[in-house]
């Protein structure tokens, strides 16, 4: 079948969520992909900052092939290994001796877990950010902050209040003693990779350990070494009280977390919560493998050089107003609301990056992305700019 074709059966078969893609991907090795048309790209989106090791990447490969042939799925009624490598792996990484992990399969769980966990401290009210995503569930999308997405679905959940990102003082005045938790991303992904005030997160720490409501961190796109950091909060020097993750964890198979630390990883009592394929046997040994690759080959140094070829060279390009982020989640911030030409002008030339907004080109490669393949991004962007400007 041909990319026409399977975008044909596409209307035939799928809701129209999503309306139609533009090209029906049928393969992939490392950073390059293939449609249904024999045609490659090099993908800078990666799966929305998921495929943290590219396609096909040999140790997940390997990892998933050897569990499948041992154990498939064990339910929540059993202890496996994998899990509980993945969980103590996941304790260590946050530093903190008192965190539990709780596992899902999606971002959007994580958060819904995220926001059980805090009725449990006897509170119910909610703060989140103006712009934020969090998820489509009818919780998560409760404390995402884009009124385009949440107007259709009303009424949501009550008692949420969402204030400016990056204005403490708002922050301040939205929480308090009643206050559950306040939800955060340590950089906003989908609102256009936009990065808060440095000392935003620790303002929103104290505000928190004043008030008693829980922090959570919602590292769902910033999270498994996408930043250069962990998590993505990490330059803060703080800790929160819960972390969610998604997206890289699995390394392209759906896996998530909800991290709680210090007391709040107590407040979960047997039968709260539950997720029939959380941490499923397959998908837990792709994130070990993910996470043991990262580190063995210190892609977390390479992501930050990575990082600051990126921000340097395409801040010089004709057309571009802004480049921020941090790691390889980088928003481009153009003079012009033109990044549905520029992402169709790329793609054109074979590389796929996402228009987040309509001014802003968000890209979120593979960590283990080649200086050569930056390279070839920085040109192609360049020219598909200077294309759709003329």
């Amino acid at each position: 079948m041909k990319n026409q074709e399977f975008l044909n059966q596409w209307s035939t078969v799928m809701q129209n969520n999503y309306g139609a893609p533009a090209l029906a991907l049928v393969s992939g090795k490392g950073l390059l992909v293939k449609d249904a048309n024999g045609r490659q790209y090099l993908d800078f989106l990666g799966g929305i900052a998921t495929n943290v090791l590219g396609h096909a990447h040999p140790a997940i490969v390997k990892a998933v092939t050897k569990q499948v042939n041992v154990l498939g799925h064990v339910s929540n009624f059993y202890a496996h290994p994998n899990a509980l490598a993945l969980a103590q792996k996941l304790k260590e990484m946050t530093g903190d001796g008192d965190a539990r992990v709780f596992f899902a399969q999606s971002g959007a769980e994580a958060v819904e877990a995220a926001i059980k966990l805090s009725r449990r401290t006897g509170r119910s009210r909610m703060v989140a950010a103006q712009g934020a995503f969090h998820g489509r569930t009818m919780g998560a999308l409760s404390l995402t902050g884009q009124p385009s997405k949440r107007e259709p679905f009303l009424p949501l959940l009550k008692g949420v209040k969402h204030v400016p990102y990056g204005d403490i003082e708002a922050m301040r005045r939205a929480v308090n003693k009643k206050t559950a938790m306040v939800i955060i991303e340590p950089i906003m992904g989908e609102a256009g990779v936009i990065v808060p005030p440095p000392d935003y997160l620790a303002g929103i720490r104290q505000i928190c350990d004043a008030t008693g409501a829980l922090m959570v961190a919602d590292c769902v796109q910033t999270g498994i070494g996408r930043t250069g950091d962990w998590f993505g909060y990490e330059y803060s020097g703080i800790t929160p009280d819960v972390i969610t993750l998604a997206k890289g964890l699995g390394g392209g198979l759906p896996l998530s977390a909800m991290i709680a630390c210090g007391a709040s990883a107590y407040l979960f009592a047997p039968g709260d919560h539950g997720s029939t394929f959380g941490a499923n046997p397959i998908t837990s040994a792709a994130a070990l493998a993910t996470i043991n690759f990262i580190e063995k080959n210190k892609l977390m140094a390479a992501v930050k050089i990575h990082e600051k070829q990126l921000l340097q060279e395409i801040a010089l390009i004709p057309g571009v107003l802004e480049v921020r982020g941090a790691g390889l989640l980088i928003g481009i911030e153009l003079t012009k609301p033109l990044a549905a030409e520029v992402l169709l002008s790329m793609r054109d030339s074979g590389v796929l990056v996402n228009a987040a907004t309509a001014t802003t080109i968000r890209i979120a490669p593979a960590l283990n992305v080649s200086t050569s393949q930056i390279n070839s991004f920085i040109s192609i962007f360049r020219k598909a700019v200077t294309h759709v400007n003329s």
